[in-house]
Parts: C-alpha cells; sequence; structure tokens
C-alpha cells in the first residue's frame, strides 16, 4: 500500500470498527497477492470501502471517469488505484483498464448486479462481469456485505450507526468455460458470460454471516 492508500485505508478500519461496529469473516480466502476479482453485492455507496477495507492487500476501485477531470480529486483517485470507466462501468477502455490491472497482478472489486439494490434485495447478475472473469485468468473471491442498506442504502440520508458484515468466500475458478469461450460460436460465448455471472451471484447469495 502507499502511504495515502494506507491512510485511507486506515480510516475506514477504524470508522467501520467504531462507528458501525463490524464483523469480518474469512478474510483470509482472498490471497495477499496476484490478480484476484472480489465479486460483491451491492446495497450502498459503503460497499466498496468495506470490501477492501477488510483485506490487507491494496484494492483497485472503478470509479466516473469524469471524476478525474477534477483537479485534487483525480490526482487522489489514482493514487488509491481507482480505476476510471463511464458510468455503465463498460466500454472498450474502461474494460482494457480493468484487465491492465488484473494482468499487472492486481485486485479489483466488481459488482454483478452493476447498481445498488433499491430494496436491500438483489438484483439479477449482469453479464458484463462474465466477460472480465473469462477474458482473465484471475480467481473470483465472493464477497457478501451485510446491513449496509440499512446503514446507507439509497433511502437513508445520512449513515446510520448500524450493524455491517463482510464475507469472503472461497475462490472460485472458471477454467473449463474458459477453455470453452476460446472456440465457441459467438452465441454461445454470450451465453457463457451470463452463466459466469448467475454462478458468482448464486455464490454471493450462499454465504451466511458467521465464520466458516
Amino acid at each position: 500500500m502507499n502511504p495515502v492508500y494506507f491512510i485511507g485505508w486506515t480510516f475506514y478500519r477504524t470508522l467501520f470498527a467504531t462507528y458501525f461496529r463490524w464483523r469480518v469473516y474469512n478474510p483470509e480466502h482472498v490471497p495477499l497477492k496476484g490478480a484476484v476479482i472480489l465479486a460483491s453485492n451491492h446495497a450502498s455507496f459503503l460497499d466498496p470501502p468495506l470490501v477492501g477495507s477488510g483485506v490487507k492487500r491494496d484494492i483497485n476501485y472503478l470509479a466516473r471517469k469524469s471524476l478525474f477531470r477534477y483537479p485534487g480529486v483525480g490526482w487522489i483517485l489514482r493514487t488509491v488505484n481507482a480505476v476510471p470507466v463511464d458510468r455503465e462501468g463498460g466500454g472498450a477502455a474502461g474494460l482494457k483498464a480493468i484487465m491492465d490491472r488484473l494482468h499487472n497482478g492486481g485486485a479489483i472489486i466488481l459488482f454483478p448486479e452493476g447498481t445498488r439494490s433499491t430494496d436491500g434485495n438483489f438484483l439479477p447478475a449482469r453479464s458484463g462481469i462474465g466477460l472480465t472473469v473469462i477474458k482473465s485468468d484471475a480467481p473470483v473471491v465472493p464477497v457478501r456485505v451485510f446491513g449496509t442498506y440499512d446503514a446507507w442504502g439509497r433511502h437513508v440520508k445520512i449513515p446510520k450507526p448500524r450493524h455491517v458484515a463482510i464475507k469472503y468466500g472461497t475462490p472460485m475458478h472458471f477454467e473449463q468455460l474458459r477453455a470453452e469461450a476460446r472456440t465457441c460460436t459467438k452465441e454461445r460465448l454470450k451465453q457463457i458470460y451470463q452463466q459466469v455471472a448467475d454462478e458468482i451471484m448464486d455464490a454471493i447469495a450462499r454465504l451466511e454471516a458467521k465464520a466458516d
């Protein structure tokens, strides 16, 4: 971790431990080195720092490309490993930026649902994460956050001191689907992307708020 990232990481760990009284389960499932995708459900603006604060390595975060244009803000985002993407997190440039981080051995947080939940329940997984997984060689760690919707969901203006928790699941590997994707038809390839996304979302849903 660079100094700026470490300061932010320490701040959020302190915030989650005191104001939100967090619980962290199985962070050892996240490798401390090498490429890895952390795939989490998404219910609140708290989710990205919560997912990143629970592990003792630096993480790459997605940030809206337009934010990088502002003096000061852009510098901070670059320093804390933010990846510039368009509003939907897609596009060729955004995908290339994500893949560059993974190919360089980085860890990155992705949200299969694509956006925050409107009611705290899971949304269907979008195929975009499947495309990223298939094009990379990185393992996928399913992650589930608990309590963040009540603490700071769309209906909450000011974060409330609610209990939050995070659990990291066993890494998932998709060697067979990656191999099939190299030679299959375009139609099948789209199915593979969605299949991967659905399998990841199912793994997230199976995680419970307790240690394994």
